[in-house]
């Protein structure tokens, strides 16, 4: 990342419960996806790096793997450990994906689920040959938005673009795909599974204040950006409602 842009490792820690409540979960086909197409069954080791909340973790958890879960933003990572501590796979660490932490060669799979634009890349691609085993997996996914898919997921993009503080920097959508292709050393392949969230306007709201690039209530901007969003809400809202129309995007390799 740019030195300009403040400590990714600090920057959410003001934000957890928002993100905690109204941060999408990703589909259970990502699940389908590892067993059948990576062949990670029950029995491999999986490290999610930059687990944040855990809401990824969470998904792998369900379906009884093992999770070392690694986060370095402390706020984020106790509001995990309360809400998983009682899944007797959950192993949270902390750590960051430049220094895990884990022993060399112990992880089948590492995961990065909507994190990875927050690495040292160089680093972090050291650290993930370190303790990935020989032939590991790992997969970098994204919940991206379709802004091209509903008149609302367009607005909402131009109204990001308008009053974030620093969106247009620290957007994922930075890395492009030849960045990730040179991250992965063999196998680098893409794949795409379609998801939605539904808001009301207290849902949206708090969708926004999730996104650590918005004004926080303390923010010179905070209520000309609540301006907006309340005038974005009342022309795209269906009975109440708008949709969040994503595809959740999977890059996964070996490295």
């Amino acid at each position: 990342m740019n030195n300009d842009i403040p400590d990714p490792k600090k920057r959410f820690s003001s934000r957890v419960d928002n993100y905690v409540k109204y941060r999408p979960s990703y589909p259970s086909g990502i699940i389908n996806f590892m067993q059948k197409e990576l062949a990670i069954d029950k029995t491999k080791s999986i490290s999610d790096i930059g687990s944040g909340t855990g809401i990824f973790t969470e998904l792998l958890l369900k379906n009884n793997y093992v999770v070392y879960a690694v986060e370095p933003n402390d706020e984020m990572r106790h509001a995990a450990e309360k809400m998983l501590g009682s899944y007797p796979n959950f192993k949270s660490i902390n750590g960051s994906a430049e220094k895990t932490g884990l022993d060399a060669g112990s992880i089948d799979l590492i995961t990065a689920a909507q994190a990875f634009h927050w690495f040292q890349i160089d680093k972090a691609k050291k650290e993930f040959k370190r303790i990935l085993r020989s032939n590991g997996w790992t997969i970098l996914i994204w919940n991206t938005r379709a802004n091209d898919a509903s008149p609302f997921m367009k607005t909402y993009e131009d109204f990001l673009l308008k009053e974030s503080v620093d969106y247009a920097k620290v957007s994922h959508t930075n890395i492009d795909e030849k960045e990730l292709k040179n991250f992965f050393t063999f196998d680098y392949n893409k794949k795409e599974i379609p998801s939605k969230q539904v808001f009301d306007f207290e849902g949206l709201k708090g969708r926004v204040l999730s996104s650590s690039y918005m004004p926080d209530e303390k923010a010179a901007g905070f209520v000309k950006m609540m301006n907006s969003l309340t005038d974005l809400f009342d022309t795209h809202n269906e009975n109440g409602f708008v949709e969040f129309i994503y595809k959740t995007e999977m890059h996964f390799g070996r490295l």
